[in-house]
C-alpha cells in the first residue's frame, strides 16, 4: 500500500505563517517575532523565500542544515530558500530581518552575472557597512506609506542583494566556478518540485524537452556526476534533514519521502552516505 509523501520539517513563508508574502519585500526587527516565541525559532525552511538577517545588539546561535553557528553583534546572515534553519537569541537582541520572495530574486538577479550562485550559499559573516546602511533604509521605507513606496522597496532590495553578494564574494563565500547553465538550473528547480514523486531521468528530460542522454552529459560536464545522482542527492538530503531535525521513526520518514518500502529507503541512504539511517542518527547523538 502506497502512502502520500509529505515534507516533515515545517515549511513556512514567514515563521509560523503559511500565507503568501504580502508585500514587495517584508522587513521586521528580530525582536518582533522572536519575543513571541521566547527568543527561539524552531528549525524550519522557506520554499519560496530568501532571508537576510542583521544582528546589531545582543547575540545568539543559528542552526544551518544541522551546523550550529554563533551570532555575535555585527553579524550578517544569508539564508537562501530551502535551507533548514533555526535560531536561539539572547533576550532583547536587536536586529533586522529582510525577506525576499523567490519571484523577486528571479526578476532582479540576471543570469550570467554570478550573483544568483553566490547568494545560493548560506553564510554567516561580519556585517558589511554598506549593506547595513541599505538594510536600515529598506526597513524605514517598508514602515512608511509614502508615494512610490513599492518602487523604492524594489530598488533598495536590489541594492541590498548586490552589496551582500559583493561582500560574500570578497569574503570567499562563493567559489570561482562559472555560473551553471540555464538548463541545469531548470533541472535543479524541477528536482525540488518533483523529487517526492520519484521522477526518473527520463521524466525530467521530457519536461525539459531534451533527451535523457543529453541531460546526463550536461550534469556530468557541470558537476562530474550523472543526472540520476543529482536526483538521488535531493532525496538523501531531505532524509538527512529529517533524521537530524525530527524524532520520527525511520519507516515514517521513508514513507514521507515517497518510498513504499522502508528497507529499500535504508539501502538507498546507506549506499549514498555509508551509514544506515539509524547509524546516522546514533552518530549525531554522540557528537
Amino acid at each position: 500500500m502506497s502512502r502520500s509523501p509529505a515534507p516533515l520539517i515545517p515549511n513556512y513563508n514567514l515563521f509560523g505563517e503559511a500565507g503568501d508574502l504580502p508585500d514587495v519585500v517584508h522587513c521586521e526587527t528580530i525582536e518582533t517575532r522572536s519575543r513571541l516565541h521566547d527568543w527561539e525559532l524552531a528549525v524550519h525552511r522557506h520554499a519560496r523565500l530568501h532571508q537576510v538577517l542583521l544582528l546589531q545588539e545582543g547575540g545568539g546561535e543559528a542552526s544551518l542544515e544541522g551546523a550550529r553557528l554563533a551570532l555575535p553583534p555585527g553579524t550578517l546572515l544569508n539564508v537562501p530558500r530551502g535551507v533548514v534553519h533555526g535560531f536561539r537569541f539572547e533576550p532583547e537582541t536587536r536586529g533586522l530581518v529582510v525577506t525576499f520572495a523567490a519571484e523577486m530574486l528571479d526578476q532582479t538577479l540576471r543570469p550570467g552575472e554570478g550573483l544568483r550562485e553566490i547568494l545560493a550559499e548560506a553564510r554567516v559573516m561580519p556585517a558589511d557597512p554598506e549593506a547595513t546602511q541599505s538594510l536600515t533604509a529598506l526597513l524605514n521605507a517598508f514602515s512608511g506609506r509614502d508615494f512610490a513606496r513599492a518602487q523604492i522597496l524594489r530598488s533598495l532590495a536590489g541594492l541590498v542583494l548586490g552589496q551582500l553578494a559583493r561582500a560574500m564574494a570578497g569574503s570567499g563565500a562563493a567559489s570561482d566556478a562559472a555560473p551553471a547553465p540555464e538548463l541545469l538550473a531548470r533541472f535543479e528547480a524541477l528536482i525540488d518540485a518533483h523529487y517526492l514523486q520519484h521522477w526518473g531521468v527520463a521524466d525530467y528530460a521530457q519536461a525539459l524537452a531534451v533527451s535523457a542522454a543529453h541531460l546526463s552529459r550536461l550534469t556530468r560536464a557541470a558537476t562530474g556526476r550523472p543526472a540520476s545522482a543529482l536526483i538521488e542527492d535531493r532525496l538523501v538530503r531531505e532524509a538527512r534533514r529529517n533524521l537530524v531535525y525530527t524524532n520520527l521513526p525511520v519507516s515514517r520518514i521513508a514513507y514521507a519521502l515517497g518510498f513504499e518500502d522502508p528497507a529499500y529507503f535504508t539501502r538507498v541512504f546507506t549506499r549514498a552516505t555509508g551509514l544506515s539511517p539509524r547509524a546516522f542518527r546514533q552518530r549525531l547523538a554522540q557528537a
